[in-house]
């Protein structure tokens, strides 16, 4: 048996030695057919299936910090047993692996039975507190719930999976983690832009790690076929697994509940708004029930500040889920989820409670950060929302970037700024966020420049000590976050067997809100040659 102690905690297990369990396989309802072909699934919460083996699994990156979390030692070799496991092509001991059933409202629109048609949950880790993850592929092949797909994921969007996952638990934004990266050795065709141009490229396997990947869409399919038996013993078993304080289950324990989701999911968008990442997909089957960020798609970080800005070209002309509308989309799918919890619920005021708690809990929340963002005290006194407005308008008269913004807004010299200072002095500070010379030009930069007086009157009747102001402020505006063209260059090394890109960036985002000198390159605005290129700016849900 191979153990290693990275210095604290428990030693940590070789994967192939983990004692695995299998609750949600135990306690539910499974699909009594093992066809693995795509068909409708009736009266089941998941399918028994095992994940298609690949040509020559190797594995490209791994995890410390979750493999550490699970208890579980990074492998001695790219190949080998637990590349043969995370790739798909071994089933060990005490795995169970299934594909969830769920369906979904996308696009506004219910599109029936979804499932995991690519994802392949192989079996649950119990740390020694007790915490309960699920080990879950991506890419692992078809299952019953793939319709017309192959089960299958290219690298591109493996890799973008992979960091994003990492990069926003480090940023403080709940979120599904991401153990490994392993490389197929085979060959998935895509239409990445579904304009009639497939190409052959490199398939992965990532794997994904999260208490639970339940969401929203498990509880909206047994709802919409009348399996009201299915329906509560899901809620009972995620309510008893997950949910433990709420009590036994009943219907004051499912309004507890449902209270709780839509705190949690307040939370979780309040979160992607303070550090400007915008999700691109929505749909109620990509909301977890745990207030998890899952499902990394077209997501994005907004560069130029522009609410109406999606990631995903399939929203492209109508912008459903565009960084603004994130919020509301989120309501939306919290009132689909009360309909599907209705037989459970008899009290539509039950239901009007949780939702009164997104909104009071997002408005308070975003508050909280906002004012973290701007580094004063609360955003509790007269003008304040003026000056809000007018800074939102400022970012939008020309294009500036939020995410250096907000960083070197805590630079700007508040504590002198009472006239003496010239407008383009005064400014210098965010003048790196700007990708347009006519941010500066005379008419922008007064404009700018009266904010920033405005702003530094606001900021010195806290009283706060300037050092003490900058530290929170650095602590709510990262330096660092993984902007699209940044993960493209990972991928095109990875792709010429260079894993050294994506390892650097890998560790730089591991502490997205400290200075890292030798790294400032990771913290510079999008270049131009990315603003156009494929996979750097906008992208679609092919992968």
């Amino acid at each position: 048996m191979n153990h290693r102690n990275f210095g604290f905690g428990a030693p940590l297990a070789d994967l192939c030695d983990v004692r695995f369990d299998n609750s949600f396989v135990r306690e539910l309802p499974a699909d009594p057919l093992l066809r693995n072909v795509p068909r409708p699934v009736r009266n089941a919460c998941y399918t028994r299936v095992d994940p298609t083996p690949v040509a020559n699994p190797r594995l490209l990156a791994w995890a410390d910090p979750v493999g550490e979390m699970l208890g579980i030692s990074r492998p001695d070799s790219a190949n080998g047993p637990v590349a043969e496991a995370l790739g798909g092509n071994r089933v060990l001991p005490g795995m169970q692996p299934y594909a969830a059933r769920y369906g979904g409202h996308q696009f506004g629109h219910w599109a029936g039975q979804l499932g995991d048609g690519r994802a392949i949950t192989l079996a649950e880790v119990v740390g020694a507190d007790g915490r309960r993850f699920d080990l879950q592929l991506k890419g692992a092949g078809r299952t019953p719930y793939s319709r017309t797909a192959d089960g299958r994921a290219v690298l591109r969007s493996s890799v973008r999976e992979f960091m994003c996952s990492e990069a926003m638990h480090y940023l403080g934004v709940p979120t599904t983690r991401a153990l490994s990266l392993v490389g197929t050795g085979e060959t998935v065709v895509r239409d990445m832009f579904y304009d009639g141009n497939p190409q052959a490229e490199p398939g992965a396997v990532v794997c994904r790690v999260a208490p639970t990947f339940v969401r929203f869409g498990n509880f909206e399919i047994h709802a919409a076929h009348g399996e009201r038996d299915l329906l509560k013993r899901l809620a009972d078993y995620v309510i008893g697994t997950h949910f433990p304080e709420l009590g036994e289950p009943s219907p004051a324990a499912y309004g507890r509940w449902f209270e709780e989701i839509c705190r949690r999911t307040a939370t979780l968008v309040a979160e992607w708004m303070r550090v400007g990442f915008v999700h691109g997909v929505m749909n109620t089957d990509n909301m977890s029930i745990l207030g998890l960020t899952i499902d990394y798609g077209p997501y994005g970080w907004l560069e130029g500040y522009d609410p109406h800005w999606t990631p995903n070209t399939t929203d492209a002309e109508g912008r459903r889920y565009c960084y603004a509308n994130q919020p509301g989309i989120a309501q939306w799918n919290l009132v689909r989820l009360a309909n599907a919890l209705a037989p459970l619920i008899q009290d539509t005021a039950i239901f009007e409670r949780g939702l009164d708690v997104f909104g009071d809990t997002f408005e308070l929340t975003s508050s909280r950060m906002l004012a973290g963002k701007l580094g004063v005290l609360a955003l509790d006194r007269e003008g304040d929302d003026t000056l809000l407005g007018e800074l939102f308008e400022l970012l939008q008269q020309v294009e500036t970037d939020m995410t250096l913004f907000f960083r070197n807004l805590a630079a700007l010299p508040v504590e002198g700024s009472d006239g003496t200072i010239g407008d383009s002095t005064l400014v210098e500070p965010v003048r790196c966020a700007f990708y347009d010379v006519a941010a500066l030009a005379p008419a922008q930069l007064g404009r700018l420049a009266g904010w920033v007086r405005r702003y530094a009157a606001r900021v010195r009747q806290d009283g706060v000590p300037r050092s003490e102001r900058i530290a929170s402020m650095n602590q709510a505006n990262p330096k660092y976050v993984l902007r699209n063209y940044q993960a493209q260059l990972a991928i095109d090394a990875l792709e010429n067997g260079d894993a050294s890109v994506l390892e650097r960036m890998m560790t730089v985002l591991q502490r997205p809100y400290d200075e890292q000198p030798g790294h400032d390159d990771l913290a510079e605005r999008r270049p131009e040659w990315a603003r156009h290129r494929a996979g750097c700016s906008a992208l679609s849900c092919s992968s």
